[in-house]
C-alpha cells in the first residue's frame, strides 16, 4: 500500500509515474491531477541523480493512489462536516400545556401583574418545560458531528477503525495517517506492519519505535490517535428520534441520548438503562446531572450497544415563586420538599412558611390543600402524578395599611428636603417633623400633596369618561341629518375638531393631587395618614398672581394685598372680543376652583385673590354672528309658511 522512496532509487519513481499512467487511463484520478503528477516525475527525473545521491535521510510517504485515497477521504470529510442536524422542535405534553395555562393565570392575580417578581421565578410570558428539556432538545446545529473529547486522554486503549497520526525525523522523514486494520495493525512503509490495537495510547510511541527500530537508526518519532473509531449505538424506547446513532469511541450514554434528541414529550429523563449482551450494564438518572452535576452513573458505550428510554414516570407541577418553575418527574418515595428542591427551592421573595396543592384526584371540585413548610409531615408529603404545587409570594400581596411602613418624599420648604421611611400609622405632621420642620418662607395654604392610589382612580375615572365622551360624539354624528353642502362641510369640521379635542384629552395625566382644607394663615398641616409612595411638597409664599385665557396680555402680575380678580383682569387688558366672562374660573393655590357660574359674574369679580392663584378667562366655544342667526330663523319661517300654505290649499 505505501513505497519507501529512497534517494538514487530511479526505478521506483519509474514504476510510480507508471501507476500514475495507469491509474489515469482507467479513469481511477483525476486527467489534470495525473497529468499533474506525470510532469513533476518527469522533471524530477531530468534534473539529474547527482542530487537524490547527495541526501542522506529516506522519506516515508504514501503512494500515488494512497495520496488519491485521501484527497477524496478529506472532501468526503468536508462535506460531512457540513451535515447540519436538525433541531427537533419541543412538543410540549398535555400536563405542560395544562400547568403553563395555571401559571399565567396566576401571574394575572398579581397586582402588579408579574412586575413584582422579575427574577427566574416569573412566569410572565416564560413557558414551563419539563425540567432538563432545554439541556437535551436545544441542540447546536452540527454539534453532533463533533468528538464529545476532542483530546484523547493517554489511557485510551487502541481499537480497530482508529486513526494513528504518525510522524518522524532524523534518518527518515515521515509524516503519515494510518488506519488499524481489523487485525489491530498499522502498516508503516519500510518498516512493516505494527500491532497496536490493545494499546493505551502514552505507550502508542513506544511501541511504534521499537519496531522502527530494527530499520533505522537516528531518528525520532511521534505517535497519537488523531481520530476515534465510530461505534454505532441503538437508542429505542420513547426518544425523540429513535434508531441507530453513529458516535465517537470515547461517547457515554449522554452523548447517545443527546445525539438522538433526548426524551420525548412521553420520555423518561430518569429512566434511562445500558443494556449490552441482552442485559441491563447501567442505569442512567439524569436529573443527578441536571440537579446536581453528577455524573456517577453515565459510562462508556462500545458497538452495537442499546440505550433504552423508559416511559415517563409521575409528574408534578410546581410554579409560582421558585427559582425555575418547570414539570419535574418524580421517583417513588420522593415528596413536596425534594420537587421543590428540583426546582432550585424558594426564589428571594417567596413565602416559605407555607405553599398550595392542587391534587389531580380534587381537580373536579376546585379544591386546593394548604401544606404548612414549617411542620415536617407538611414538608414531606407525599405527591401524586398531575399534582400542581404552587409557592406563594411574600410581596405580591398587599399588607394592611396598619402594617405598612410610609415611603414619602418631603420637599421644599422644609429643613431637610428628601425621602423618609416612616413607621406605620404616621401622619402629616411626622412627615414634616422627619424632615426637621418647616422653614420661615414655608406657604402652607399652596402645600401639593399627591397619592399615588388617588391618581390612579383619577385616572382610571377620566378614562371612563373620555370613552362615554367619544361614544357621545360618535352617536351624535351619526344621528344628524344634513341638507345642503354647507351643512356637511360643517359637519365634517366640527367631527374634525372632536377627534382633535379627544386626542388632546386622551393625553392628560392625572397628578393624584389631594386638596387640603387649609386657611390661608394656616401654621399647620392636618392630621391627615400617611400611605406608601406620597409626596408632600411645601412652596414659598407666591409673589404674582396669573391671569390666563382669553385676554389681551396673558401672564403673570405682581400680588397686591386684597384686590379682587377685576384688578387682575384689567392688568391683562381685559377680555377679548371672544371671550366668555360669564365662565371664568379661579385656581386657588391650594388647589380649590372658584367659579363665575357659581355666584354671578358680579359677585366673581369681587373675590379676593391671594398669593399664587391663577385667573382662567376662556373663550367663546359656540359663536354665531348676526347674519348666521338671521339666516337661520329667516328658513325656519320660511319653511314653517310653507306649511300654512300647504294647509289652507288643502282646505283644513
Amino acid at each position: 500500500m505505501y513505497s519507501l522512496q529512497k534517494p538514487g532509487r530511479r526505478p521506483m519513481k519509474h514504476l510510480a509515474l507508471c501507476g500514475l499512467m495507469l491509474m489515469a487511463v482507467h479513469g481511477l484520478l483525476p486527467s489534470a491531477f495525473a497529468q499533474q503528477n506525470i510532469d513533476r516525475e518527469q522533471s524530477s527525473g531530468n534534473a539529474g541523480t547527482s542530487a537524490e545521491q547527495d541526501t542522506s535521510s529516506a522519506q516515508l510517504r504514501p503512494t500515488a493512489a494512497d495520496q488519491t485515497a485521501n484527497t477524496l477521504n478529506a472532501v468526503r470529510n468536508r462535506r460531512d462536516s457540513q451535515i447540519v442536524i436538525q433541531r427537533t422542535p419541543y412538543v410540549p405534553n398535555e400536563f405542560e400545556r395544562y400547568v403553563q395555562t395555571q401559571a399565567s393565570r396566576l401571574n394575572q392575580l398579581s397586582p402588579n401583574n408579574g412586575s413584582a417578581n422579575n427574577g427566574p421565578g416569573n412566569t410572565n410570558g416564560e413557558q414551563i418545560r419539563r425540567l432538563g428539556a432545554d439541556l437535551l432538545t436545544d441542540l447546536p446545529d452540527g454539534l453532533g458531528n463533533q468528538d464529545p473529547l476532542p483530546q484523547v486522554p493517554d489511557d485510551y486503549i487502541v481499537k480497530p477503525g482508529d486513526e494513528i497520526a504518525l510522524t518522524m525525523w532524523g534518518s527518515a522523514d515521515a509524516n503519515l495517517r494510518l488506519t488499524v486494520d481489523r487485525s489491530g495493525q498499522i502498516a508503516v512503509p519500510r518498516v512493516g506492519t505494527v500491532t497496536v490495537a490493545g494499546t493505551r495510547q502514552a505507550e502508542l510511541g513506544n511501541v511504534i519505535s521499537r519496531r522502527v527500530a530494527q530499520v533505522f537508526r537516528n531518528f525520532q518519532l511521534s505517535a497519537s490517535v488523531s481520530q476515534l473509531r465510530s461505534v454505532r449505538v441503538f437508542v429505542t424506547g420513547f426518544a425523540q428520534r429513535p434508531g441507530s446513532v453513529n458516535v465517537s469511541a470515547l461517547s457515554s450514554i449522554l452523548h447517545a441520548v443527546m445525539r438522538a434528541g433526548g426524551p420525548g414529550a412521553a420520555g423518561s429523563f430518569r429512566d434511562i438503562t445500558l443494556r449490552r449482551g441482552g442485559k441491563v450494564v447501567a442505569k442512567l438518572d439524569l436529573y443527578d446531572l441536571i440537579v446536581r452535576g453528577d455524573r456517577g452513573g453515565d459510562q462508556w458505550v462500545q458497538p452495537d450497544d442499546v440505550v433504552h428510554i423508559g416511559p415517563v414516570g409521575p409528574q408534578v407541577g410546581v410554579i409560582g415563586s421558585v427559582n425555575l418553575p418547570a414539570v419535574v418527574e418524580l421517583k417513588s418515595g420522593e415528596t413536596l420538599v425534594d420537587a421543590i428542591a428540583m426546582v432550585g427551592g424558594f426564589n428571594a421573595v417567596a413565602d416559605r412558611s407555607r405553599v398550595a396543592v392542587e391534587r389531580l384526584s380534587d381537580r373536579s371540585t376546585g379544591r386546593v390543600a394548604q401544606v404548612s413548610m414549617l411542620a415536617s409531615e407538611g414538608a414531606h408529603s407525599p405527591l401524586g402524578a398531575g399534582d400542581l404545587v404552587r409557592v406563594f409570594s411574600a410581596i405580591s400581596a398587599a399588607l394592611p395599611q396598619d402594617k405598612q411602613n410610609k415611603r414619602v418624599r418631603v420637599e421644599g420648604e422644609v429643613v431637610r428636603p428628601g425621602d423618609y421611611v416612616l413607621p406605620p400609622n404616621s401622619s402629616l405632621a411626622d412627615a414634616v417633623q422627619a424632615a426637621g420642620g418647616f422653614t420661615p418662607d414655608a406657604y402652607l395654604y399652596g402645600t401639593e400633596f399627591t397619592r399615588e392610589s388617588v391618581r390612579q382612580a383619577q385616572q382610571q375615572n377620566f378614562d371612563r369618561a373620555l370613552r362615554d365622551l367619544e361614544t357621545d360624539l360618535a352617536k351624535g354624528a351619526s344621528s344628524r341629518r344634513v341638507a345642503t353642502t354647507e351643512e356637511v362641510a360643517t359637519l365634517a369640521t366640527a367631527d374634525a375638531a372632536n377627534a382633535r379635542l379627544v386626542d388632546r384629552l386622551r393625553q392628560v395625566r392625572p397628578t393624584g393631587r389631594v386638596v387640603l382644607q387649609l386657611p390661608p394663615d394656616a401654621t399647620a398641616l392636618p392630621a391627615m395618614a400617611l400611605e406608601d409612595g406620597d409626596r408632600l411638597s411645601i412652596p414659598a409664599k407666591g409673589t404674582s398672581v396669573g391671569v390666563f385665557g382669553s385676554v389681551f396680555n396673558s401672564g403673570s402680575f405682581i400680588y397686591a394685598s386684597d384686590k379682587p380678580i377685576s384688578h387682575y383682569v384689567d392688568q391683562a387688558g381685559g377680555p377679548t372680543r371672544g371671550a366668555d366672562p360669564a365662565s371664568m374660573f379661579l385656581i386657588r393655590a391650594n388647589g380649590t376652583v372658584v367659579s363665575a357660574r357659581q355666584n354671578g359674574e358680579r359677585t366673581f369679580e369681587a373675590q379676593i385673590v391671594l398669593p399664587g392663584d391663577t385667573v382662567f378667562v376662556p373663550e367663546e366655544t359656540n359663536k354665531t354672528t348676526f347674519v348666521q342667526d338671521a339666516k337661520d330663523w329667516t328658513q325656519i319661517l320660511y319653511q314653517f309658511g310653507l306649511g300654512v300654505a300647504g294647509i289652507k290649499s288643502l282646505g283644513l
